[in-house]
């Protein structure tokens, strides 16, 4: 799931959700409080207004349902997160240095970021600026141009980025179990791409038009406006920029990845002093937000892996043998990796701590979790995605994450409904069903030795 995580006292709780929510139910009150609208254009674009009391300030993210899943040609990786950058290059009506200008000139917050499934696009600026912000934002979406020269320029800095990220070697240890847990899907390499194809980039000019081509398209986006602006203004100005956007056709066959089958192992080597990493991957759940497998599996996360799990408290708080545990699953279209990672502080060590941490799961296979504990995990797991929407951005980011997932903006109300349903017979089917040893991928991270 997105919501961040945090323990809390469960008559915190039901005060946050008095608050929020005004009026009482059977406990478990819609977690999404704002009132919502939805309108589509003739083209397909979707346009999701959230009221949000911010006055004076809006946030208004684009949403492209479009990520590193998509990249299904061999040898076309990193192409989601590449039209990150190229969407600030610019376009004939607003170069580059013109859109950065009225950027600045706003006092807006504007950014991107690319996850396997999505690219948002989003500027938190002063609501009087709305229609310009509509106006450079559409502007860029239907008239991106760049030159050969403009595109080998970023796919240099791409190049750079990629070897920016694998300074880290917790990079270069999540490529490694992707690589090795997938054989077929796309989720096989990571959002920047495969560094082979970054080189190669420079050369494919033709095909980068091709991909904004696809994937660039009004009925592949969703708008997402928080804060303090009039529905009837949105709508015309929305209307009035994005009418003439050519819907497209285009739909990527994206390959199904197979059941893993046996368990897999490897070991990589860093050439700088580290201590030892380790990640452990299991495949899960596709998001939905009618189905019990995936919320009782993050429930499970913080049972497992909370700085009050006794998992924790054993290998970071008494043995002191971890610096860094955690693990979870991203919600997302396709089948994702329930993802352990963990820094071995004693190198002579790894070998107990991988055997702790399976044996934890184990155990959660066969006893029944404590009803108390269960409750109050929930609780808390609820509260702090609560608390998280308090302000215009945080609010437009989560409603964006659900949003690509389903289209839909019920899908957060609905799977929290699914949370609040997670029972421990629940928790002990999926850790039997999911955490199979034929089903795990372990990699290990050591430093390069003489």
């Amino acid at each position: 799931m997105m919501p961040s995580r945090g323990g809390v006292l469960l008559t915190m709780l039901a005060l946050m959700l008095l608050v929020l929510a005004g009026t009482p139910a059977r406990g478990q009150e819609q977690i999404f409080p704002f009132p919502v609208s939805v309108f589509e254009l003739d083209n397909g674009l979707k346009v999701v207004g959230v009221d949000y009391d911010s006055p004076g300030i809006v946030a208004y993210y684009t949403v492209v349902r479009t990520g590193s899943r998509n990249e299904v040609e061999e040898g076309f990786s990193g192409y989601a997160h590449f039209f990150e950058h190229m969407m600030f290059r610019g376009t004939e009506k607003y170069p580059t240095e013109v859109y950065n200008e009225i950027v600045k000139r706003l006092g807006a917050d504007s950014n991107a970021f690319t996850t396997a499934d999505w690219t948002a696009y989003h500027t938190v600026a002063s609501a009087d600026a709305l229609e310009t912000i509509i106006d450079i934002e559409s502007d860029r979406f239907l008239n991106l141009s760049y030159s050969v020269e403009d595109y080998r320029t970023e796919a240099g800095a791409i190049l750079g980025e990629y070897n920016l990220n694998f300074s880290n070697p917790v990079s270069l240890l999540r490529e490694r179990l992707h690589q090795l847990a997938f054989t077929t899907h796309p989720y096989r390499h990571t959002t920047i791409g495969l560094l082979d194809d970054i080189r190669a980039m420079p050369q494919h000019y033709d095909y980068s038009l091709q991909f904004y081509d696809r994937y660039y398209r009004p009925n592949n986006c969703v708008i997402v406006v928080v804060g303090d602006f009039e529905q009837a203004d949105l709508e015309r100005l929305v209307t009035q920029y994005y009418g003439d956007w050519e819907s497209g056709s285009f739909e990527p066959s994206i390959p199904v990845e197979p059941p893993q089958m046996e368990a897999r192992a490897d070991a990589v080597t860093w050439p700088n002093p580290t201590l030892p990493l380790m990640m452990i991957g299991y495949h899960a759940p596709a998001f939905l937000d009618d189905a019990i497998d995936m919320p009782a599996l993050d429930v499970l996360s913080q049972l497992l892996f909370s700085q009050n799990a006794p998992l924790f408290r054993r290998l970071y708080l008494r043995d002191q043998v971890v610096d860094l545990l955690s693990g979870g699953a991203v919600d997302q279209r396709d089948p994702p990796l329930f993802e352990i990672i963990v820094r071995i502080t004693k190198p002579d060590q790894t070998d107990v701590v991988r055997d702790a941490i399976l044996s934890e799961i184990e155990r959660f296979k066969t006893e029944p979790v404590d009803a108390e504990v269960l409750a109050e995990t929930k609780s808390a797991m609820r509260y702090s995605f609560a608390r998280g929407l308090n302000s215009p951005g945080p609010i437009a980011e989560t409603l964006g994450h659900y949003l690509q997932l389903t289209g839909d903006p019920d899908t957060v109300n609905r799977v929290y409904e699914q949370y609040d349903a997670v029972t421990a017979s629940d928790i002990r089917r999926v850790a039997n069903d999911y955490f199979a040893e034929t089903n795990r991928t372990v990699v290990v991270l050591t430093e390069e030795r003489p």
